[in-house]
Protein backbone atom coordinates (compact mmCIF):
# COMPACT_ATOMS: atom_id res chain seq x y z
CA UNK A 1 0.00 0.00 0.00
CA UNK A 2 1.33 2.99 -0.96
CA UNK A 3 2.04 6.39 0.74
CA UNK A 4 -1.32 8.28 -0.68
CA UNK A 5 -3.54 5.40 0.26
CA UNK A 6 -2.23 5.07 3.36
CA UNK A 7 -3.02 8.71 3.99
CA UNK A 8 -6.63 8.59 2.35
CA UNK A 9 -7.77 5.61 4.67
CA UNK A 10 -6.39 7.47 7.48
CA UNK A 11 -8.39 10.70 7.01
CA UNK A 12 -11.67 8.40 6.05
CA UNK A 13 -11.07 6.12 9.61
CA UNK A 14 -11.02 9.66 11.37
CA UNK A 15 -13.49 11.29 9.50
CA UNK A 16 -15.54 8.04 10.64
CA UNK A 17 -14.94 8.44 14.29
CA UNK A 18 -12.65 5.63 14.98
CA UNK A 19 -9.53 5.90 16.86
CA UNK A 20 -6.58 4.70 15.20
CA UNK A 21 -2.93 3.51 16.37
CA UNK A 22 -0.58 3.47 13.22
CA UNK A 23 2.66 1.54 14.62
CA UNK A 24 6.32 1.73 13.18
CA UNK A 25 7.34 -0.82 10.78
CA UNK A 26 10.69 -2.14 9.54
CA UNK A 27 10.02 -0.40 5.52
CA UNK A 28 10.73 -4.07 4.46
CA UNK A 29 7.72 -5.70 5.65
CA UNK A 30 3.68 -4.75 4.85
CA UNK A 31 2.33 -1.72 6.79
CA UNK A 32 -0.84 -2.84 8.44
CA UNK A 33 -3.33 -0.60 10.34
CA UNK A 34 -5.21 -1.85 13.71
CA UNK A 35 -8.56 -0.54 15.25
CA UNK A 36 -8.07 -0.92 19.19
CA UNK A 37 -11.45 0.84 19.97
CA UNK A 38 -14.51 2.11 18.41
CA UNK A 39 -16.33 5.50 18.81
CA UNK A 40 -20.05 5.48 20.00
CA UNK A 41 -21.87 8.51 20.41
CA UNK A 42 -24.34 8.97 23.35
CA UNK A 43 -26.13 11.68 24.90
CA UNK A 44 -24.97 13.26 28.40
CA UNK A 45 -27.61 12.75 30.86
CA UNK A 46 -29.73 15.73 31.32
CA UNK A 47 -30.28 17.58 34.77
CA UNK A 48 -33.52 17.75 36.11
CA UNK A 49 -35.01 20.32 37.96
CA UNK A 50 -36.49 19.23 41.24
CA UNK A 51 -39.71 20.81 42.29
CA UNK A 52 -40.65 19.77 45.74
CA UNK A 53 -43.96 22.06 47.64
CA UNK A 54 -42.67 22.92 51.17
CA UNK A 55 -43.82 26.42 53.01
CA UNK A 56 -41.79 28.89 53.73
CA UNK A 57 -40.05 28.21 57.06
CA UNK A 58 -41.71 30.59 60.09
CA UNK A 59 -39.82 33.36 60.99
CA UNK A 60 -39.74 33.72 65.12
CA UNK A 61 -38.54 36.74 65.53
CA UNK A 62 -40.77 39.44 67.13
CA UNK A 63 -39.91 43.04 65.51
CA UNK A 64 -40.31 45.91 68.05
CA UNK A 65 -42.37 49.20 66.83
CA UNK A 66 -42.54 52.24 68.11
CA UNK A 67 -44.88 54.79 67.90
CA UNK A 68 -45.06 58.04 69.07
CA UNK A 69 -48.74 59.34 69.83
CA UNK A 70 -49.04 62.90 70.91
CA UNK A 71 -51.68 63.05 73.70
CA UNK A 72 -54.52 65.05 71.47
CA UNK A 73 -57.12 67.63 72.73
CA UNK A 74 -59.88 68.71 70.22
CA UNK A 75 -58.28 71.78 69.04
CA UNK A 76 -59.41 74.58 66.13
CA UNK A 77 -57.08 76.70 63.78
CA UNK A 78 -57.65 79.96 65.87
CA UNK A 79 -59.30 82.73 64.16
CA UNK A 80 -60.28 85.88 66.21
CA UNK A 81 -64.08 87.23 67.14
CA UNK A 82 -64.88 83.50 65.31
CA UNK A 83 -63.27 80.70 67.23
CA UNK A 84 -61.74 80.08 70.29
CA UNK A 85 -59.30 77.14 71.05
CA UNK A 86 -61.15 75.03 73.97
CA UNK A 87 -60.49 71.90 75.26
CA UNK A 88 -63.50 69.61 74.42
CA UNK A 89 -65.47 70.44 77.63
CA UNK A 90 -67.70 67.76 79.29
CA UNK A 91 -71.63 68.42 78.54
CA UNK A 92 -73.62 70.79 80.67
CA UNK A 93 -75.53 67.33 82.28
CA UNK A 94 -75.24 63.77 81.84
CA UNK A 95 -74.74 61.83 78.82
CA UNK A 96 -77.80 60.89 77.46
CA UNK A 97 -77.95 58.00 76.39
CA UNK A 98 -81.52 58.38 75.04
CA UNK A 99 -83.15 60.17 71.69
CA UNK A 100 -85.65 61.98 73.54
CA UNK A 101 -86.11 64.18 76.44
CA UNK A 102 -88.61 66.03 78.52
CA UNK A 103 -87.05 68.45 80.57
CA UNK A 104 -89.81 70.46 83.13
CA UNK A 105 -89.03 72.83 86.14
CA UNK A 106 -90.22 75.66 88.53
CA UNK A 107 -88.33 77.95 90.23
CA UNK A 108 -88.95 81.47 92.49
CA UNK A 109 -88.39 83.19 89.45
CA UNK A 110 -88.81 80.99 86.54
CA UNK A 111 -92.47 79.43 86.28
CA UNK A 112 -92.88 77.48 84.31
CA UNK A 113 -89.44 75.84 82.51
CA UNK A 114 -90.26 73.06 79.31
CA UNK A 115 -88.07 71.96 77.47
CA UNK A 116 -88.06 68.91 75.15
CA UNK A 117 -85.84 67.25 71.61
CA UNK A 118 -86.41 64.57 69.87
CA UNK A 119 -84.55 62.36 67.27
CA UNK A 120 -85.51 60.19 64.58
CA UNK A 121 -83.42 58.26 61.60
CA UNK A 122 -80.68 55.66 61.75
CA UNK A 123 -77.81 58.38 62.75
CA UNK A 124 -75.75 57.43 60.06
CA UNK A 125 -77.19 58.29 56.46
CA UNK A 126 -80.41 60.00 57.80
CA UNK A 127 -80.62 62.25 61.20
CA UNK A 128 -83.94 64.39 61.79
CA UNK A 129 -84.72 66.21 65.43
CA UNK A 130 -87.28 68.36 66.54
CA UNK A 131 -86.79 70.70 69.59
CA UNK A 132 -89.08 73.10 71.59
CA UNK A 133 -88.64 75.44 74.57
CA UNK A 134 -90.77 77.68 76.61
CA UNK A 135 -90.48 79.61 79.67
CA UNK A 136 -91.54 82.51 81.62
CA UNK A 137 -89.78 84.62 84.51
CA UNK A 138 -90.53 87.23 86.93
CA UNK A 139 -88.65 89.06 89.20
CA UNK A 140 -89.34 91.42 92.24
CA UNK A 141 -89.23 95.17 90.67
CA UNK A 142 -92.54 95.98 88.04
CA UNK A 143 -92.79 94.58 84.91
CA UNK A 144 -88.87 92.41 85.35
CA UNK A 145 -90.57 89.92 83.11
CA UNK A 146 -89.32 88.24 80.24
CA UNK A 147 -90.67 85.07 78.23
CA UNK A 148 -89.49 82.67 75.45
CA UNK A 149 -91.14 80.72 73.43
CA UNK A 150 -89.52 78.73 70.68
CA UNK A 151 -89.49 75.17 68.44
CA UNK A 152 -88.01 73.99 65.29
CA UNK A 153 -86.27 71.11 63.13
CA UNK A 154 -83.30 70.12 61.80
CA UNK A 155 -82.49 67.07 59.25
CA UNK A 156 -79.66 66.14 57.53
CA UNK A 157 -79.17 63.23 54.21
CA UNK A 158 -76.05 61.68 52.80
CA UNK A 159 -76.54 59.59 49.65
CA UNK A 160 -74.29 56.82 48.32
CA UNK A 161 -72.25 59.25 46.80
CA UNK A 162 -70.82 61.14 49.90
CA UNK A 163 -72.80 64.38 49.39
CA UNK A 164 -74.83 65.66 52.29
CA UNK A 165 -77.89 67.70 52.22
CA UNK A 166 -79.06 69.59 55.69
CA UNK A 167 -81.12 72.40 56.38
CA UNK A 168 -83.22 73.45 59.60
CA UNK A 169 -86.19 75.73 60.08
CA UNK A 170 -86.96 77.63 63.07
CA UNK A 171 -89.60 80.36 65.08
CA UNK A 172 -89.05 82.03 68.24
CA UNK A 173 -91.38 84.83 70.16
CA UNK A 174 -88.97 86.46 72.61
CA UNK A 175 -90.85 89.13 74.86
CA UNK A 176 -89.49 91.40 76.92
CA UNK A 177 -90.92 94.31 79.01
CA UNK A 178 -89.06 97.84 78.99
CA UNK A 179 -88.41 97.81 82.94
CA UNK A 180 -85.56 100.08 83.39
CA UNK A 181 -87.54 103.65 83.72
CA UNK A 182 -86.00 106.64 85.70
CA UNK A 183 -87.72 107.99 87.75
CA UNK A 184 -89.11 104.85 88.84
CA UNK A 185 -92.25 106.58 89.66
CA UNK A 186 -93.61 107.13 86.13
CA UNK A 187 -96.55 104.90 85.16
CA UNK A 188 -96.52 102.89 82.18
CA UNK A 189 -99.28 100.63 80.86
CA UNK A 190 -98.39 96.73 80.41
CA UNK A 191 -98.44 97.82 76.54
CA UNK A 192 -96.70 100.59 76.61
CA UNK A 193 -93.41 98.45 78.20
CA UNK A 194 -93.93 95.02 75.92
CA UNK A 195 -91.13 94.56 74.13
CA UNK A 196 -91.66 91.08 71.79
CA UNK A 197 -89.82 90.33 68.60
CA UNK A 198 -90.80 87.26 66.45
CA UNK A 199 -88.16 85.10 63.84
CA UNK A 200 -88.92 83.25 61.56
CA UNK A 201 -85.46 81.27 60.43
CA UNK A 202 -84.23 78.42 57.81
CA UNK A 203 -81.25 77.44 56.06
CA UNK A 204 -79.79 74.76 53.57
CA UNK A 205 -76.55 73.48 52.97
CA UNK A 206 -75.34 70.89 50.20
CA UNK A 207 -71.42 69.70 50.85
CA UNK A 208 -69.81 66.91 49.77
CA UNK A 209 -67.95 64.54 52.84
CA UNK A 210 -64.68 63.26 50.65
CA UNK A 211 -62.87 65.26 48.27
CA UNK A 212 -63.85 64.80 44.86
CA UNK A 213 -61.51 62.87 41.86
CA UNK A 214 -60.21 66.73 41.74
CA UNK A 215 -59.52 67.23 45.05
CA UNK A 216 -62.47 69.86 45.43
CA UNK A 217 -64.95 70.35 48.82
CA UNK A 218 -67.73 72.68 48.66
CA UNK A 219 -70.33 73.75 51.19
CA UNK A 220 -73.01 76.12 49.18
CA UNK A 221 -75.29 77.53 51.63
CA UNK A 222 -78.26 79.24 52.34
CA UNK A 223 -79.90 81.15 55.15
CA UNK A 224 -82.87 83.58 55.76
CA UNK A 225 -84.17 85.16 58.57
CA UNK A 226 -87.63 87.36 59.10
CA UNK A 227 -87.60 89.35 62.10
CA UNK A 228 -90.08 92.07 63.30
CA UNK A 229 -90.59 93.66 66.66
CA UNK A 230 -94.48 93.41 67.26
CA UNK A 231 -94.52 97.18 67.95
CA UNK A 232 -97.54 99.48 67.42
CA UNK A 233 -95.22 100.98 64.81
CA UNK A 234 -94.30 97.59 63.60
CA UNK A 235 -90.78 96.94 61.90
CA UNK A 236 -89.81 94.15 59.80
CA UNK A 237 -86.40 92.54 58.31
CA UNK A 238 -84.90 90.01 56.22
CA UNK A 239 -81.75 88.86 55.90
CA UNK A 240 -80.73 86.80 53.31
CA UNK A 241 -76.69 85.12 52.85
CA UNK A 242 -75.63 83.06 49.94
CA UNK A 243 -72.21 81.13 51.25
CA UNK A 244 -70.13 79.32 48.12
CA UNK A 245 -66.77 78.37 49.52
CA UNK A 246 -64.64 76.54 47.28
CA UNK A 247 -61.64 74.50 48.05
CA UNK A 248 -59.02 72.60 45.97
CA UNK A 249 -56.56 70.56 47.34
CA UNK A 250 -52.81 69.98 45.57
CA UNK A 251 -51.09 67.04 46.92
CA UNK A 252 -50.66 67.05 50.55
CA UNK A 253 -49.57 70.68 51.63
CA UNK A 254 -51.30 72.91 49.16
CA UNK A 255 -54.83 74.26 48.39
CA UNK A 256 -56.57 76.77 46.84
CA UNK A 257 -59.47 78.29 48.18
CA UNK A 258 -62.12 80.23 46.68
CA UNK A 259 -65.43 81.88 48.43
CA UNK A 260 -68.34 84.23 47.72
CA UNK A 261 -70.89 85.75 49.83
CA UNK A 262 -73.66 87.74 49.00
CA UNK A 263 -75.22 89.38 52.39
CA UNK A 264 -77.87 90.81 51.65
CA UNK A 265 -80.87 93.09 54.06
CA UNK A 266 -84.00 94.76 53.92
CA UNK A 267 -85.45 96.81 56.48
CA UNK A 268 -88.84 98.48 56.92
CA UNK A 269 -89.96 100.73 59.74
CA UNK A 270 -93.32 102.18 60.08
CA UNK A 271 -93.47 105.85 61.12
CA UNK A 272 -96.89 108.02 62.06
CA UNK A 273 -96.15 110.17 58.39
CA UNK A 274 -95.51 106.23 56.39
CA UNK A 275 -92.98 104.01 55.96
CA UNK A 276 -88.92 104.01 55.45
CA UNK A 277 -86.95 101.26 53.97
CA UNK A 278 -83.36 100.79 54.56
CA UNK A 279 -81.40 98.22 51.57
CA UNK A 280 -78.18 97.49 53.65
CA UNK A 281 -76.26 94.67 51.56
CA UNK A 282 -72.87 93.12 51.64
CA UNK A 283 -71.10 91.22 48.82
CA UNK A 284 -67.31 89.53 49.38
CA UNK A 285 -64.81 87.23 47.66
CA UNK A 286 -61.98 85.52 49.50
CA UNK A 287 -59.39 83.91 47.54
CA UNK A 288 -56.78 82.36 49.42
CA UNK A 289 -53.38 80.34 49.40
CA UNK A 290 -52.94 77.72 51.75
CA UNK A 291 -49.83 75.89 52.53
CA UNK A 292 -49.90 72.93 55.39
CA UNK A 293 -47.40 70.34 57.03
CA UNK A 294 -47.60 68.47 60.13
CA UNK A 295 -45.68 71.98 61.74
CA UNK A 296 -46.68 74.72 59.38
CA UNK A 297 -50.47 76.27 58.41
CA UNK A 298 -50.51 79.46 56.21
CA UNK A 299 -53.39 81.02 54.70
CA UNK A 300 -52.59 83.87 52.69
CA UNK A 301 -55.15 85.91 51.31
CA UNK A 302 -57.30 89.06 50.57
CA UNK A 303 -61.57 89.98 50.83
CA UNK A 304 -62.32 92.28 47.70
CA UNK A 305 -65.55 93.69 49.98
CA UNK A 306 -68.32 95.85 48.55
CA UNK A 307 -70.02 97.52 51.44
CA UNK A 308 -72.81 99.23 49.96
CA UNK A 309 -71.53 99.80 46.55
CA UNK A 310 -67.96 101.30 48.40
CA UNK A 311 -64.95 98.86 47.56
CA UNK A 312 -62.73 98.00 50.16
CA UNK A 313 -59.76 95.66 49.98
CA UNK A 314 -59.10 93.46 53.39
CA UNK A 315 -56.46 91.32 54.32
CA UNK A 316 -57.12 87.80 55.16
CA UNK A 317 -52.91 86.62 56.21
CA UNK A 318 -52.89 83.63 59.40
CA UNK A 319 -50.20 81.61 59.77
CA UNK A 320 -49.85 78.74 62.72
CA UNK A 321 -46.37 77.19 63.36
CA UNK A 322 -46.46 74.03 66.01
CA UNK A 323 -44.16 71.51 67.10
CA UNK A 324 -44.86 67.62 65.80
CA UNK A 325 -47.22 67.32 68.75
CA UNK A 326 -48.88 70.11 69.07
CA UNK A 327 -47.67 70.96 72.17
CA UNK A 328 -46.74 74.52 71.08
CA UNK A 329 -48.46 76.53 68.60
CA UNK A 330 -47.39 80.06 67.73
CA UNK A 331 -49.56 82.36 65.61
CA UNK A 332 -49.68 85.44 63.44
CA UNK A 333 -52.34 87.02 61.47
CA UNK A 334 -53.93 89.59 59.71
CA UNK A 335 -57.15 89.83 58.91
CA UNK A 336 -60.17 91.78 57.91
CA UNK A 337 -63.94 91.18 58.09
CA UNK A 338 -67.50 93.00 58.73
CA UNK A 339 -70.19 92.45 61.54
CA UNK A 340 -73.35 92.68 59.56
CA UNK A 341 -75.70 95.53 60.57
CA UNK A 342 -78.98 94.50 61.29
CA UNK A 343 -81.98 95.26 63.57
CA UNK A 344 -81.98 91.01 64.63
CA UNK A 345 -78.25 90.82 65.43
CA UNK A 346 -78.71 94.52 67.47
CA UNK A 347 -81.46 93.14 69.55
CA UNK A 348 -79.01 89.81 70.01
CA UNK A 349 -76.63 92.31 71.69
CA UNK A 350 -79.14 94.42 74.11
CA UNK A 351 -83.11 93.58 73.88
CA UNK A 352 -84.00 96.99 75.37
CA UNK A 353 -83.36 98.26 72.04
CA UNK A 354 -85.21 101.11 70.06
CA UNK A 355 -85.98 100.59 66.67
CA UNK A 356 -83.23 101.62 64.43
CA UNK A 357 -83.40 104.54 62.14
CA UNK A 358 -79.95 103.19 60.32
CA UNK A 359 -78.06 100.48 59.75
CA UNK A 360 -74.50 100.35 59.31
CA UNK A 361 -71.70 97.73 58.61
CA UNK A 362 -68.84 97.49 61.43
CA UNK A 363 -65.31 97.05 59.26
CA UNK A 364 -62.99 95.39 61.60
CA UNK A 365 -59.07 94.90 60.71
CA UNK A 366 -56.85 93.10 63.22
CA UNK A 367 -53.53 92.34 63.59
CA UNK A 368 -52.85 89.70 66.38
CA UNK A 369 -50.04 87.06 67.87
CA UNK A 370 -50.53 84.11 70.44
CA UNK A 371 -49.44 80.58 71.29
CA UNK A 372 -51.93 77.86 72.16
CA UNK A 373 -51.17 74.11 72.88
CA UNK A 374 -51.66 71.20 75.14
CA UNK A 375 -49.94 69.47 77.68
CA UNK A 376 -51.11 66.31 78.38
CA UNK A 377 -54.75 67.17 80.07
CA UNK A 378 -54.11 70.86 79.90
CA UNK A 379 -54.69 73.43 77.71
CA UNK A 380 -53.96 77.22 77.29
CA UNK A 381 -53.92 79.95 74.80
CA UNK A 382 -52.85 83.69 74.62
CA UNK A 383 -53.24 86.35 72.28
CA UNK A 384 -52.68 90.24 72.17
CA UNK A 385 -54.68 91.72 69.24
CA UNK A 386 -54.66 95.45 67.43
CA UNK A 387 -58.07 96.35 66.34
CA UNK A 388 -59.61 99.04 64.22
CA UNK A 389 -63.09 99.42 63.82
CA UNK A 390 -65.05 101.59 61.27
CA UNK A 391 -68.58 102.24 62.32
CA UNK A 392 -68.63 100.87 65.53
CA UNK A 393 -72.43 100.86 67.32
CA UNK A 394 -72.46 102.08 71.16
CA UNK A 395 -75.79 101.66 72.74
CA UNK A 396 -77.19 104.63 74.97
CA UNK A 397 -79.64 104.99 77.04
CA UNK A 398 -82.77 107.46 75.25
CA UNK A 399 -83.21 110.91 76.53
CA UNK A 400 -86.37 111.10 78.06
CA UNK A 401 -86.53 108.25 80.49
CA UNK A 402 -83.70 105.93 79.74
CA UNK A 403 -86.25 102.59 78.95
CA UNK A 404 -84.95 102.24 75.56
CA UNK A 405 -81.20 102.24 74.24
CA UNK A 406 -80.35 104.16 70.73
CA UNK A 407 -77.62 103.32 68.88
CA UNK A 408 -74.74 105.32 67.98
CA UNK A 409 -72.25 104.86 65.25
CA UNK A 410 -68.44 105.39 66.30
CA UNK A 411 -67.13 106.28 62.97
CA UNK A 412 -63.10 104.79 64.10
CA UNK A 413 -62.41 103.19 67.14
CA UNK A 414 -59.37 100.79 68.19
CA UNK A 415 -58.97 98.49 70.86
CA UNK A 416 -56.07 96.65 72.24
CA UNK A 417 -57.11 93.53 73.09
CA UNK A 418 -55.09 90.43 75.44
CA UNK A 419 -56.91 87.33 75.70
CA UNK A 420 -56.04 83.91 77.67
CA UNK A 421 -57.33 80.91 78.35
CA UNK A 422 -56.56 77.79 80.51
CA UNK A 423 -58.28 74.49 80.47
CA UNK A 424 -58.21 71.07 82.36
CA UNK A 425 -60.24 67.79 80.75
CA UNK A 426 -59.96 64.47 82.20
CA UNK A 427 -62.47 62.35 79.57
CA UNK A 428 -66.17 63.07 79.98
CA UNK A 429 -65.44 63.24 84.29
CA UNK A 430 -64.19 66.33 84.88
CA UNK A 431 -63.35 69.79 82.78
CA UNK A 432 -62.70 73.35 84.11
CA UNK A 433 -61.53 76.31 81.52
CA UNK A 434 -60.78 79.58 82.39
CA UNK A 435 -61.01 82.61 79.95
CA UNK A 436 -59.59 86.17 80.70
CA UNK A 437 -60.45 89.14 78.38
CA UNK A 438 -59.00 92.89 78.59
CA UNK A 439 -59.95 95.74 75.93
CA UNK A 440 -58.80 99.01 76.10
CA UNK A 441 -60.50 101.56 73.97
CA UNK A 442 -59.33 104.64 72.34
CA UNK A 443 -58.88 107.34 69.27
CA UNK A 444 -62.85 107.63 69.28
CA UNK A 445 -63.73 110.10 66.77
CA UNK A 446 -67.24 111.11 67.62
CA UNK A 447 -68.36 109.26 71.23
CA UNK A 448 -66.02 110.28 74.58
CA UNK A 449 -66.29 106.67 75.13
CA UNK A 450 -67.22 103.10 74.05
CA UNK A 451 -70.53 103.04 75.89
CA UNK A 452 -71.87 99.92 76.73
CA UNK A 453 -68.71 98.03 76.13
CA UNK A 454 -66.65 96.01 79.01
CA UNK A 455 -63.56 96.10 79.29
CA UNK A 456 -63.20 93.65 81.57
CA UNK A 457 -64.50 89.75 81.48
CA UNK A 458 -63.61 86.40 83.56
CA UNK A 459 -65.27 83.05 83.12
CA UNK A 460 -64.70 80.21 84.31
CA UNK A 461 -66.60 77.04 84.09
CA UNK A 462 -66.56 73.49 85.80
CA UNK A 463 -68.25 70.05 84.99
CA UNK A 464 -67.62 67.14 86.95
CA UNK A 465 -68.86 63.75 87.39
CA UNK A 466 -68.46 63.03 91.01
CA UNK A 467 -70.10 60.30 90.86
CA UNK A 468 -71.41 57.44 88.41
CA UNK A 469 -75.00 59.20 88.43
CA UNK A 470 -74.06 62.45 89.74
CA UNK A 471 -73.16 65.53 87.78
CA UNK A 472 -71.71 68.84 89.36
CA UNK A 473 -71.42 72.28 87.44
CA UNK A 474 -70.44 76.03 88.31
CA UNK A 475 -70.24 79.03 86.40
CA UNK A 476 -68.80 82.31 87.24
CA UNK A 477 -68.87 85.29 85.32
CA UNK A 478 -67.34 88.69 86.16
CA UNK A 479 -66.77 91.88 84.91
CA UNK A 480 -65.54 95.34 85.18
CA UNK A 481 -68.34 97.91 84.45
CA UNK A 482 -69.21 100.01 81.25
CA UNK A 483 -69.34 103.03 80.53
CA UNK A 484 -72.63 104.81 80.55
CA UNK A 485 -73.80 108.24 79.13
CA UNK A 486 -76.17 110.34 81.40
CA UNK A 487 -78.87 112.02 79.85
CA UNK A 488 -77.36 115.30 79.92
CA UNK A 489 -74.48 113.34 77.94
CA UNK A 490 -72.56 112.89 81.14
CA UNK A 491 -70.23 110.13 81.39
CA UNK A 492 -70.59 107.63 83.93
CA UNK A 493 -68.44 104.22 84.71
CA UNK A 494 -71.04 101.19 85.68
CA UNK A 495 -70.12 98.88 88.98
CA UNK A 496 -68.43 95.39 88.62
CA UNK A 497 -70.32 92.42 88.95
CA UNK A 498 -69.16 88.67 89.86
CA UNK A 499 -72.35 86.34 89.30
CA UNK A 500 -71.72 82.75 90.74
CA UNK A 501 -74.60 79.70 89.25
CA UNK A 502 -74.14 76.36 90.96
CA UNK A 503 -75.96 73.46 89.33
CA UNK A 504 -76.23 69.45 89.94
CA UNK A 505 -77.90 66.42 88.36
CA UNK A 506 -78.19 63.06 89.17
CA UNK A 507 -80.14 59.85 87.83
CA UNK A 508 -83.29 57.97 89.77
CA UNK A 509 -83.91 55.69 87.56
CA UNK A 510 -83.29 54.46 84.52
CA UNK A 511 -85.18 57.35 82.77
CA UNK A 512 -85.89 60.16 85.10
CA UNK A 513 -83.07 62.44 86.41
CA UNK A 514 -83.62 64.99 88.92
CA UNK A 515 -81.89 68.56 89.00
CA UNK A 516 -81.44 71.84 90.47
CA UNK A 517 -79.86 75.33 88.86
CA UNK A 518 -79.26 77.83 91.98
CA UNK A 519 -78.27 81.41 89.76
CA UNK A 520 -76.66 84.52 91.36
CA UNK A 521 -75.59 82.95 94.76
CA UNK A 522 -74.14 86.31 96.11
CA UNK A 523 -77.43 87.79 95.02
CA UNK A 524 -75.36 90.54 93.18
CA UNK A 525 -78.28 93.01 91.10
CA UNK A 526 -75.84 94.31 88.83
CA UNK A 527 -76.69 96.60 85.87
CA UNK A 528 -75.29 94.69 82.63
CA UNK A 529 -76.94 97.66 81.24
CA UNK A 530 -77.59 100.75 82.46
CA UNK A 531 -81.35 100.80 84.42
CA UNK A 532 -81.65 97.74 83.96
CA UNK A 533 -81.13 95.37 87.40
CA UNK A 534 -80.24 91.61 86.79
CA UNK A 535 -82.55 89.46 88.99
CA UNK A 536 -81.19 88.39 92.47
CA UNK A 537 -80.39 84.84 93.66
CA UNK A 538 -82.74 82.62 92.41
CA UNK A 539 -82.93 79.02 91.76
CA UNK A 540 -84.93 76.51 88.90
CA UNK A 541 -85.31 72.79 89.84
CA UNK A 542 -87.15 69.87 88.36
CA UNK A 543 -86.87 66.58 86.34
CA UNK A 544 -86.43 65.08 83.40
CA UNK A 545 -87.79 62.16 81.59
CA UNK A 546 -85.56 60.74 78.45
CA UNK A 547 -86.71 57.93 75.87
CA UNK A 548 -85.60 55.89 73.24
CA UNK A 549 -87.60 55.34 69.81
CA UNK A 550 -90.13 51.86 70.51
CA UNK A 551 -87.81 49.34 67.67
CA UNK A 552 -89.09 48.93 64.16
CA UNK A 553 -90.86 45.56 63.85
CA UNK A 554 -89.33 43.18 60.94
Amino acid sequence: MNYSIKSTLLVSLMLCGAIISVHAQDTSKKKSIDITSTFKPVLREAAKINFNAAPPQTDSNKTALKYSVPNQQLSFNYQPAELKPVALAVDTSNKWESSNFIKVGVGNVHLPFVKAGFSFGDGVRSNYNLFAQHYNSKGSLPFQKHSLTSVGAEASYMNLKHREWSGNLGFASDNYYLYGYRPTTLVFTKDQLKQRFQTISGKVVFRNTIPTEYGLNYRPSLSVNVFNDQHSLKANESNTVLDLPLEKTFGQSFAFDLGATADLTSYTKKTVSGKTTVQNNLFYISPAVIFKTPNVFVHAGIRPSWDNKVFTMLPNVMADFSTTDQRFVFQLGWIGYYNKGSYQRFYGINPWLAQPDSLLNTRVQERYAGFKGTIKNFTYSAKVGFQQYRNMPLFVNDAVDGKTFVVRYESKMEVLQLHGEVGYTRGEQFSVTSSLNFNQFTKLQKEANAWGMLPIEFNTNLRWQLMKDLWLKTDVFMFNGARYRAANGDSFKGDGAVDLNLGSEFRITKNFNLWVQFNNVFNNKYERWNQYEAYGFNFLGGITYSFNQKPVKK
